[in-house]
């Protein structure tokens, strides 16, 4: 059975708090290989979520491997090995030796696609770029942290590598750390001033360099937006 626990308050990826909380079971042996899942009523009333989000946060599992579903008997924990696909969770953003992991992935797959979106945009995907850095702007404008914006700029440049493995891979990251852009960027909007100026300087910096079609410029300013980033979290956990 699910471990008891505390109600998962109201707000946004309540699926996704779901899930980990049942990643977290299954990974504690709490919920064993072949062992089934509790029903949706079940787990809807131990967290205190809606069927709804219980069924996408199950369909989260079965899309990471580690639950398995058979006609007309239900969800399954996966066998020990049957799970096969890469996971990823960034559960606690006070865990400087994971965040920093995390930043060391991003920088790769970023500072890679920035290289070439440099290498190979297009006018229209340059326009499609500068489309989200201004409105990036606009959105610090209105005192908003604008971390969907943040993330349609490197979606626009992803999709400029013409690279269909790129978006895939850069999809995946952003469902799994996107709380990791959130944390960072809304406090930098907290602190504002110089802070939140760098942060568009940095984008304006990655922009420039991709307008240049300059890829080894493009590559280091994608580089030092991530570890400005980290820098930011930092200050977040230390405040």
């Amino acid at each position: 059975m699910v471990s008891p626990s505390n109600l998962i308050d109201r707000g946004p990826s309540l699926a996704e708090v779901v899930a980990r909380r049942l990643s977290e079971d299954i990974a504690a042996g709490r919920l064993k290989p072949g062992e089934k899942l509790p029903t949706e009523q079940q787990i809807a009333e131990t967290f205190g979520v809606s069927r709804p989000i219980v069924r996408e946060a199950v369909g989260r599992l079965k899309h990471d491997g580690l639950v398995v579903s058979r006609q007309g008997a239900g969800a399954f924990v996966a066998e020990s090995g049957q799970a096969s696909v890469f996971r990823l969770q960034v559960a606690d953003f006070t865990d400087r030796d994971e965040i920093h992991g995390i930043i060391e992935l991003l920088m790769a797959v970023e500072s890679g696609a920035t290289e070439l979106a440099a290498m190979r945009r297009t006018d229209e995907d340059l326009a499609m770029i500068q489309t989200q850095l201004d409105a990036m702007q606009t959105s610090i404008d209105r005192g908003d942290p604008g971390v969907d914006e943040d993330v349609a700029f490197h979606r626009a440049i992803v999709e400029a590598t013409k690279n269909p493995f790129f978006r895939d891979l850069s999809d995946f990251l952003d469902r799994r750390v996107r709380a990791f852009i959130r944390a960072a960027r809304s406090n930098t909007a907290r602190r504002q001033g110089s802070l939140t100026r760098s942060v568009q300087e940095e984008h304006q910096a990655i922009f420039d360099a991709i307008r240049d079609k300059d890829a080894p410029r493009a590559r280091l300013a994608a580089e030092t937006h991530l570890r400005n980033a980290a820098d930011r979290l930092a200050v977040y956990q230390l405040s």
